[in-house]
This record gives C-alpha cells, structure tokens and sequence, in this order.
C-alpha cells in the first residue's frame, strides 16, 4: 500500500533551503540522524505532462490567497516573481538560498484536495 510520497530538492546549499523550509515556511520536521531533516509537507496532488526533450521536475505549493501568501513571504524578506496569469491559475517563483527555484500558485483548475476554509 502506498501512503505517501518522498520529494527530495537538490541544493547547492542544503543547510540554507532547509532553514528556509523550516523557518520561513513553518513546515515542520524531524531529524533523520545527523541533523539531516526530513519535512512534512501539504497534502499533495501529482500532474504527469509530455516532454519532447529537457525532462525535469518541479515543485509547486499550492495556496488560496496568493496576493496574501506573497505579502507574508516578503513580510519574511523573501522576494517573490511577478505573478504571471497561466491557464491553470495565478503563479509566481520562489528562488531558493541554495539557488533552486519553487513555485507558488493559487489554482484555478478542479483538484482533488479540498483547500482549508478562508
């Protein structure tokens, strides 16, 4: 049975986006050994689309207020994208400390988690 899913996020400074996560995020986590944590996450929902050639992943969190989710991140000091009107909702990009980039959106297509209430 599955139940559950494992997103690992490269770094080029691991110790940062995982104080970023942690303290920025609030996400909590637990110490695998040797300091090497591990975060609980959102519930998730997993999209496959076509590649022709650069396979990659991403990772994108979602939110229900998005001009209110970006106030409290740069009320953080962190600087968010412009947010850009896509078919499937209204995202910006989070450049991580250790160089690596998240998204941010709030959806506009049906999802299979139900948002918490406002």
């Amino acid at each position: 049975m599955i139940f559950g899913a494992h997103v690992i996020v490269y770094s080029n400074d691991a110790a940062a986006d995982r104080t970023f996560f942690q303290e920025v995020l609030g996400f909590s986590s637990v110490d695998a050994g040797h300091g090497w944590l591990i975060f609980a996450l959102p519930p998730a929902e997993l999209a496959v689309h076509p590649a022709d050639e650069d396979v990659r992943n991403e990772l994108y969190f979602m939110c229900t207020d998005l001009k209110a989710q970006i106030a409290a991140l740069q009320a953080k000091g962190v600087s968010c994208s412009d947010v850009e009107e896509a078919r499937w909702g209204s995202v910006t990009r989070i450049r991580l400390p250790g160089g690596g980039e998240i998204g941010l959106y709030q959806p506009n297509h049906p999802s299979p988690l139900v948002p918490p209430p406002h």
